[in-house]
């Protein structure tokens, strides 16, 4: 029998509230400029003629409530909270009703963000790659299923480092809607139960540094957490 030749991780998986079983975690979706306050203070704009997508692997999955090393290649590591989607049935080339029906949960994560390895890339008209998919950068709650959570309106999505409040904002402020993202987003890829997307931030992103806590919470949904420490 062919064996690997060195131990590969196991795929990261989350809970769902009132659940035994866990939600494995396949790929991560991301969503650019899908909050106009924000979109204006990263001095872009939305653009609703497509959403502007992007990737982090899942190996930079980090559950809830655990401590984070502020990572490598930066000084100016930036949190984003985000209201995460769970997908929970095959979508390809999907009508946005289609893509509603397939929503199993939803949760809370934080988007973090190597921000000046980002402005560079912009200027430079590169990728993000390097700014994203960062080791431990894609946090995330519990999952809530959707016969749970009920409609998306406008519950609240705020983020809290130390205790003050640094993003709040409704659901509503969305550019794209979850089912028009789903949509959009399987017409480039086959969808499948795994698959998570991030949705985007609204404004008041900043920076963080070894010490600081934060805690992003969505109205409905549980809280996540994470605590940063100096790798030195």
């Amino acid at each position: 029998m062919t064996q690997n030749l060195f131990p590969s991780p196991p795929w990261p998986s989350l809970p769902v509230q009132g659940e035994q079983g866990l939600y494995p975690v396949h790929r991560i979706f991301c969503v650019g400029k899908n909050y106009a306050a924000h979109a204006a203070e990263m001095g872009g704009e939305v653009d609703r003629e497509q959403p502007m997508f992007f990737t982090k692997s899942a190996l930079a999955f980090l559950p809830t409530g655990m401590e984070s090393n502020y990572p490598p290649g930066t000084e100016d590591y930036h949190y984003e909270v985000e209201f995460c989607v769970a997908v929970g049935k095959p979508l390809f080339k999907a009508s946005p009703e289609e893509a509603a029906d397939a929503v199993f949960g939803y949760a809370v994560g934080l988007d973090m963000t190597r921000r000046d390895i980002q402005n560079r890339a912009k200027d430079k008209r590169q990728p993000w790659d390097m700014a994203k998919d960062v080791e431990e950068s894609a946090i995330i709650g519990p999952i809530t299923t959707v016969a749970e959570f009920g409609p998306v309106a406008d519950q609240r999505i705020r983020l809290r480092l130390g205790g003050d409040l640094r993003q709040d904002g409704p659901l509503s402020d969305m550019v794209w809607t979850v089912p028009e993202l789903l949509s959009r987003l399987s017409h480039l890829y086959h969808l499948a139960p795994g698959d998570i997307l991030m949705t985007g931030t609204p404004s008041g992103v900043g920076p963080v540094k070894p010490g600081d806590h934060l805690v992003g919470d969505v109205e409905g949904l549980a809280p996540v957490s994470v605590t940063f420490t100096d790798p030195d």
